[in-house]
């Protein structure tokens, strides 16, 4: 459905657009797949994190007096060689018996925990070359035996796990080698990929039989594991982390649902949909989404947000039964009413993701707060982004400008809306003074908005009177900037207006405006450059409306 291309943040480069011609909806979905999987280094612009270290625990019982009798010494070598000791410590206290063994194996564990939490710089790395993890995996196991009050067996995508309750291993212990791994799993890829041991005993404490507060700590940690990377995320899924993770986020307890969230987003953030379809299939899934959309505060709804981020880029299907629910409605009223930046950078993504599916879908999202009783411009998608253009966060302002190049993308009545809605000039206004990742999404709106597709042409229909409009009002040295950019995809598109602005405007004015703003200079920089693709095209278009010397000026 789109003419210049359906544009999706932090694309790929190897998805190329072909030049004045249309991309077919296939290509879209493609380019939405790939967003997903760029989108954890985009997390961080929204102030959030893929992963995240646990400094303060999930509940709040009596750690700050015993973390204030622990005095870290913050100087590298004198850290290291404390954890060092620690975990030897730890490593004693598992093998000694007695009544003094649990308390000994606790007072150990909230020291190490310490270290792994409240350092400027946590000593993970001196932690796992101690082998610190198959400490912490014992802590976690479920025991012997002989210390199992009960045990049932259950099988889950062909593997077998063993649940048991155990009489002798204390919550706090559990927690805390819970939170320890958690911040383990915070640090970089090597020492992320040392909690394979412990993956299974953390999918294991997602179950029903496990105290919220554990629980909730092991979908931490496992939300860690799984903002590594699809290798580790295929073997979480692969260890039935996500159905027991889909549980958790069903909780009324606004906490677990939240972490069980984020570590959902994390876990099926693709590249493949499988993980996004089968999550939308899961009973109840579906419905606590709705819930939490509609009820919940901004934080648990900016985690549930982002998994409706990458069902949309992902899985028709999710996206097909996420449209026939109240979902947009939900989006559209949350993006209208709030204003938490953490929770609108989701919301927008979603919102962009679904117009860019079809017209039928884009439809339902730009009819959403219509039907209401009272009429109030921004309670409609339109109305909201133009808010959100308005904004004084550059995030908002280039997400929003986003959505709009997919709402461009679509259908002749969609290019209109935006041409006679509020957001025309301001799109025309970031076009020049924006930062330049701005100024590239508001581009690929403008253009849009100009043309529509056209049957069996390589080119596509100009809308005259739109082209005609823009370039009256000034956008021209804007799109003449982008084809000075060192950014290749920016200079295509740069290019590609002048091609519809030289061809399109009527009375030869095109060219005249074009070599007025200097855009014969800024064409002629690629006249020897390395891209064949825009080498070929630059020079195409300066031979066709100015003459072949152009292109060769430098040869005399």
């Amino acid at each position: 459905m789109a003419h210049l291309g359906t544009k999706v943040v932090g694309e790929s480069p190897s998805l190329k657009r072909e030049p004045l011609k249309f991309s077919a909806g296939k290509v879209a979905a493609q380019r939405r797949r790939q967003h997903a999987v760029t989108i954890g280094k985009e997390r961080r612009e929204a102030i959030l994190r893929t992963k995240r270290l646990c400094r303060d625990g999930v509940v709040g019982d009596n750690e700050d007096q015993v973390d204030a009798g622990m005095i870290l010494d913050e100087e590298g070598a004198a850290l290291d060689a404390q954890t060092n000791e620690t975990v030897g410590e730890l490593k004693s206290a598992l093998r000694i018996q007695g009544k003094d063994a649990l308390r000994k194996k606790l007072e150990v564990l909230r020291t190490l925990r310490c270290l792994l939490s409240k350092s400027t710089v946590p000593p993970v790395e001196t932690a796992v070359q101690a082998g610190v993890v198959p400490l912490l995996v014992e802590c976690l196991s479920f025991g012997s035996p002989d210390e199992q009050r009960f045990g049932f067996d259950k099988a889950q995508h062909g593997l077998k796990f063993m649940f048991r309750r155990i009489s002798l291993c204390s919550k706090e212990e559990l927690l805390e080698a819970a939170w320890c791994l958690t911040n383990i799993a915070a640090g970089e890829a090597e020492q992320t990929k040392a909690l394979l041991p412990a993956l299974p005993l953390l999918v294991a404490h997602l179950g029903d039989r496990s105290s919220v507060p554990i629980a909730e700590q092991c979908a931490w940690a496992l939300g860690n594991v799984a903002g590594e990377g699809e290798e580790l995320r295929n073997i979480l899924i692969a260890q039935g982390a996500l159905p027991a993770l889909a549980r958790m986020m069903l909780s009324d307890n606004g906490s677990m649902a939240r972490t069980a969230a984020w570590a959902l987003s994390n876990l099926i953030k693709g590249p493949h949909p499988w993980a996004a379809t089968e999550l939308i299939k899961i009973n109840g899934a579906l419905d606590a989404i709705i819930r939490h959309m509609k009820k919940a505060d901004d934080e648990l709804a900016t985690e549930v947000a982002w998994v409706v981020v990458y069902l949309t880029a992902l899985s028709n299907s999710a996206t097909s039964l996420l449209v026939n629910s109240d979902l947009v409605q939900l989006l559209v009223g949350r993006l209208a009413a709030s204003e938490c930046l953490q929770l609108l950078i989701p919301v927008l993504r979603s919102i962009g993701n679904l117009v860019a599916c079809d017209s039928h879908v884009a439809d339902e999202v730009l009819a959403a707060g219509y039907g209401t009783t009272v009429l109030n411009a921004s309670d409609n998608v339109m109305g909201a982004l133009v808010k959100c253009l308005s904004s004084d966060h550059r995030v908002l302002k280039k997400e929003a400008a986003w959505v709009l190049s997919n709402i461009a993308a679509g259908s002749l009545a969609h290019k209109q809306l935006i041409y006679f809605s509020d957001a025309l000039p301001l799109l025309l206004h970031l076009l020049s003074t924006a930062p330049f990742d701005i100024r590239k999404e508001v581009a690929y709106a403008l253009g849009n908005v100009c043309v529509v597709q056209s049957e069996g042409s390589h080119q596509p229909n100009l809308i005259l009177d739109h082209l005609v409009s823009l370039v009256d009002r000034g956008c021209l040295p804007g799109f003449i900037s982008l084809v000075r950019s060192p950014d290749l995809e920016a200079a295509r598109l740069g290019l590609q207006f002048l091609e519809m602005v030289m061809r399109g405007l009527p009375n030869g004015r095109g060219p005249k405006l074009v070599e007025r703003e200097d855009g014969i200079d800024a064409m002629e920089r690629f006249q020897f450059h390395e891209n064949e693709h825009l080498r070929s095209m630059a020079n195409e278009l300066v031979d066709k409306y100015f003459g072949e010397d152009h292109g060769h000026l430098d040869e005399d």
